[in-house]
This record gives structure tokens, sequence and C-alpha cells, in this order.
């Protein structure tokens, strides 16, 4: 068997959960493979609206195992209030969420470090979330991590001790910021315990051993394609690898096991924090598009910038990622426009270029755009795609034309019974 792989091929918050939870059902095992609780993964539940920051997005179909794998750097806090989201709403999880021993912990000292750093920084700000996640990819490639499976070892605080006081260390070379490091560490470790009790494994075994075994799985990404920290707008990146290449590093695969890679994209762009946005809409227009379509981050709450869909940046995030099929979201709220827009290529040092340049980051391009006629119909009872309104499938098929990709699926809000499949194309 091979692993199937979902990512998001924007700027992050694509709506990659509801997409994962609605095709997790044909799934025995469903797996997060990078990142941290920076991610915000959205699902609409029988009335009930859950934001997952680390655990898979297959949690709520009672017969799938969840696996946090060993490329997510977790934060035992963040992950004790999921699990207690969970309890409250009584969801089995205790003997179907599997932690790899190979995931790097964030410490407090983390996020005080993250804190520090990016008030330091001013009008540089890369925009970061404040999670620690960034400090503890720092602390993985500088070999001075410490790991889940760490806390299983009989010098686990003694380790502990050595990091926090190289963390405090460098805390003296930035100005002083507001940090009740005491009640962070009494909460951080009281965490710990309750994540003991959860089932640890060697992912990288258990994720082979699970396709040798005929077993289905499904690697669930964080952020977006354009957040790759080789690959996107670095710096205004994160500290993982959003690619299809990120499964095979955070899981423990080699690249013949990848299958299917369903790349999920927004009918507009967005954006949170810092960093180019060649579409973005700065006007009356983009606020109206950030209301429509309630634009403000599940993880910080922060407001998104909006801006129209992107045809050169999906090309190439495309190509990253070696995407077989497509699955656009949010194609509802262009319906509530008057006008809709696509850039199909940029305006670049005086050519016309469809080819994202190195230099993004420092010079402005001009999006080529080209417009479309708004549907100005409320979709929310539609439930198949040939149902649509005329100018909303026409939309789509054009996007579909000019990515040269097939869109297999639809989103047009956000429960289950929102995702249009287009029956003529399903493999």
């Amino acid at each position: 068997m091979k692993i199937d792989v979902i990512l998001g091929l924007q700027w992050g918050d694509e709506g990659k959960g509801k997409i994962v939870d609605y095709l997790s059902e044909q799934y025995d095992v469903v797996a997060r493979f990078q990142g941290g609780p920076n991610a915000g993964h959205t699902l609409h539940l029988n009335g009930h609206r859950y934001v997952l920051h680390t655990i898979p997005s297959g949690i709520f179909r009672p017969h799938i195992i969840n696996l946090i794998g060993s490329g997510v750097v977790l934060d035992p806090v963040v992950l004790r209030r999921e699990l207690e989201q969970l309890d409250r709403n009584g969801v089995d999880y205790r003997h179907r969420l599997l932690l790899a021993r190979k995931a790097h912990l964030i410490l407090p000292t983390h996020r005080w470090l993250d804190m520090a750093s990016e008030a330091h920084k001013g009008q540089a700000k890369i925009g970061s979330t404040l999670k620690g996640i960034g400090p503890t990819y720092m602390d993985k490639t500088g070999r001075n991590g410490l790991r889940l499976g760490d806390i299983e070892q009989p010098d686990f605080r003694e380790r502990y001790e050595m990091l926090k006081q190289k963390h405090l260390e460098i805390l003296r070379l930035y100005p002083p910021v507001a940090f009740d490091i005491e009640s962070a560490e009494a909460e951080w470790f009281d965490s710990l315990e309750i994540l003991r009790k959860l089932p640890f494994v060697d992912s990288e075994y258990y994720v082979n051993d699970a396709l040798n075994s005929g077993k289905r799985v499904l690697a669930e990404g964080a952020q977006g394609a354009m957040l790759d920290l080789d690959f996107g707008t670095y710096p205004y990146v994160t500290s993982s690898h959003t690619i299809t290449a990120g499964v095979c590093v955070g899981l423990g695969l080699a690249p013949q096991r990848i299958g299917r890679v369903i790349g999920i994209f927004k009918a507009y762009c967005t954006r949170v924090g810092s960093g180019p946005f060649p579409t973005e809409l700065t006007d009356a227009l983009g606020e109206q598009l950030r209301q429509a379509g309630q634009e403000f981050g599940s993880t910080t709450g922060r407001p998104r910038r909006c801006g129209w869909l992107d045809v050169p940046q999906l090309h190439y995030t495309v190509q990253l990622t070696g995407a077989t099929e497509l699955c656009m979201t949010k194609l509802d709220v262009l319906g509530m426009l008057n006008e809709i827009a696509v850039a199909t290529h940029y305006r670049y040092q005086g050519t016309q270029t469809d080819r994202l340049p190195y230099d993004l980051c420092q010079v402005d391009v001009e999006p080529v755009l080209k417009k479309y006629t708004s549907w100005k119909n409320d979709l929310k009872g539609v439930r198949s795609f040939d149902h649509l309104p005329v100018a909303a499938r026409a939309y789509v098929e054009e996007v579909e034309a000019l990515v040269g990709i097939p869109i297999r699926m639809v989103s047009i809000g956000p429960s289950r019974e929102q995702l249009l499949t287009r029956v003529s194309l399903l493999a």
C-alpha cells in the first residue's frame, strides 16, 4: 500500500481539516507529519465547532487510529487542552491517539524565546504565532532538543534543566518580556503526566508496518506549501517542510511509498502575518472578502489578509507537491461579491511571467487579472456540483483548466454535507 497525502497549496487556512475529516472514513490511520500547535484545523460536526492544533482531524471517526508523527513538535499543554475538549464532548480517543516517541517537545522557555525574539525584531517581525515552534525546531537541528520518548528516561529532569538554562542564557541577550515561568512549568509538567497515559510508538515502524499489512494511511499536512521552510516565501515561512517531501522525513517513509496527493486551495487567497502576497486586496473589497469568508485565524484570531486566487502561485505549489488532484474550498464566499478576479500571470521587471521570482519578498509584482461573473446566489442548500449556478461551475472549470490538475471536490460551506464531489472525475 501507499500513503495518501492531504496538503494546503497556499499560505495555510485552506480548509484541510474538513477535507481530512470527510475523507478519513476511507482510511484506517490518519497521521500528522510536521508542524506544531500553530496549526488550526476547524471542523463543524453535529452542531459543535472543534479546533484541532495537534491532534489529527480523523479523531472524530470512531474506527480510525490517529498518529502524531515524529516530524511534529508537541506542546503538552496545548495537547492536554485538546484532549479535555474531546472529553467534554464524549469523544473516545485513548486507544486511538498514538504519539511518536521521536516528536520533539516544546518547552515553556521555547515560548518565552519566541516572544522575546519576535518583540526584538520590531517592524521586521515575521508574524510568528508565538507558540515556541521556531525555537523548538532550532534546538532540534542544533541537536539539543528533548523528545517525547525522553520522558521515559531516568535522566529526563536533568536534561530538561540543562536545556532550560541554555534558554535562560539566550534570553539575557534580549530586552525583557513578561513571562511567568513558574506557572508555565507547573502546567507543563502536569500536562506531561496526562500524555504518559497515551500510547507511545516508534512511528517509522508503525506507519511502514501498517502499509505493509494493507492498512490505508492518510497523511495530514499543516500550514501551506507557500510556508515551506525551503521553498516558501522565506523568511516569512514556518519552521518545517509543508510539502510532500515532509511526509517522508516526518513519518519515516521512502518516497516511493507516496500515493495520491490531494492539494487543497481556497477559491481566493488569504495569508496571516507578514510576507509577500501578490494578489492582496487592501481596499474595501478586501475587507468585504474577509467578512464574507470570516477570515480570522483559528489559532491566533488575527484577521487574515485577503486577495484573489493566484494561478502562478498555484502552479508553483502543484509542482512542489506533485499534487495529483485538487479540492477547492470556500467557493460560496465568492458568490457574495459583486466582482471576482483571478491572477493568471505577473508583470515583473517589465515582462510578463507565470513564475514566482526569487526576490518576491523584496520587490512588488503586479498581478495580471482576469475578471469573472459573480453568481450572486446562496449555495447553502446545494448538494450536487451539477446543481451549482452556471457561473460558479464555469469558475471552477476555468481554474481547473488554468492549473491543469483535476478539481475533484468543491466545498461550499463548513459542514460535511457541503462538500461536493465531482462524480465524473472520480478515479
